[in-house]
């Protein structure tokens, strides 16, 4: 089973959100030397947890520092922007690195509505993601668009060989049945919803792909929350962390990640507390032999030959340990 990475750019408490952007350079070139297959990236806005908010300049700096490892987007929040422009970026990505760019694309707003209005107050965003999506698809590939289409006399360039691999990304059936209908590569996000839903999105998809001639049968994967380390007592220990963060979400809070050590000695309500437990039972953490197992029995389930991994911690060190200890197991 291959794996892959899926890197947030998460800010630490104490520490300048704009480390977090180098760090995330510093993890790509270690998966890399680890055997991932491809390094994804993310999209949020307004956010002091995850701060990552122009996936499409990181993946240039990304590309240009690593040499094998696939580069993309997980995701490009298409309604934000104009197909065209997102098009241009990633044949120019595509130049950068030819052979190694994907482009995932989603309609969620990565943010809350008063930022994604301020990022595109024009648009009718996500009812425009079909049609969005199909004129992407054109342009990111050299395909002319439809004979009668308004902008049919229009490329994206620079033109070349090669173009980005096109993936759609969702967390409920309405991306399952657009990745379908293109036929185009599915990623379900599966620590997003905490793996309710995966079963039914992935059967329908492949149960109504249409295929395409880039990819004549379906490729799906999902996304898993997961943390290894030495021991099984300090994996507990270092999930902490998403432990507070999790309350904080629950309340709609988005602060930097606290140390394992501040979120142990947090004074959580009862409430708060059986948040907390129901995470830890479904949490896929433990030694590197555990994590990997539980990710091997996910790709079974699910029928995939490729898992990505999201991994937080409050330091980067034991984020790097994460990823080699599973990436040594599988």
């Amino acid at each position: 089973m291959k794996l892959s990475v899926l890197d947030q750019s998460t800010a630490a408490e104490g520490e300048s959100q704009d480390l977090a952007i180098r760090q995330t350079l510093a993890l790509a070139r270690h998966c890399e030397a680890l055997g991932y297959h491809r390094y994804w990236v993310s999209e949020h806005h307004a956010s002091d947890s995850i701060v990552g908010t122009a996936p499409e300049v990181l993946m240039a700096a990304i590309a240009a520092t690593t040499a094998r490892i696939r580069v993309g987007s997980a995701g490009v929040m298409l309604p934000h922007y104009s197909a065209l422009k997102v098009a241009e970026q990633f044949r120019v990505l595509e130049a950068i690195a030819p052979g190694r760019i994907d482009l995932g694309v989603g309609r969620a707003p990565g943010s809350d509505r008063l930022t994604a209005l301020a990022l595109n107050p024009y648009a009718n965003a996500a009812e425009e993601f079909p049609r969005q999506v199909h004129e992407l698809r054109k342009w990111v590939c050299g395909e002319p668009l439809d004979e009668g289409h308004p902008f049919a006399a229009i490329g994206a360039h620079p033109k070349g060989p090669t173009c980005p691999e096109l993936w759609i990304l969702g967390s409920s059936d309405y991306g399952a049945q657009l990745a379908a209908h293109f036929g185009l590569p599915y990623a379900y996000a599966y620590f997003f919803t905490e793996g309710r839903g995966t079963e039914e999105a992935l059967a329908l998809y492949r149960r109504n792909f249409k295929p395409s001639p880039r990819h004549p049968s379906p490729q799906a994967t999902i996304c898993v929350w997961a943390l290894a380390a030495d021991t099984e007592a300090e994996a507990r220990h270092l999930l902490k962390t998403r432990e507070f963060w999790r309350v904080g979400f629950e309340k709609g809070v988005r602060k930097p990640l606290v140390t394992p050590e501040f979120a142990d000695a947090y004074p959580y309500t009862e409430s708060e507390r059986a948040t907390i437990e129901a995470l830890r039972r479904k949490a896929i953490v433990g030694t590197g032999e555990a994590v990997a197992e539980r990710l091997a029995d996910l790709g079974r389930r699910f029928d995939l030959d490729e898992i990505v991994v999201v991994t937080w911690t409050h330091d980067p060190a034991p984020r790097h340990r994460s990823y080699e200890l599973i990436a040594r197991a599988i």
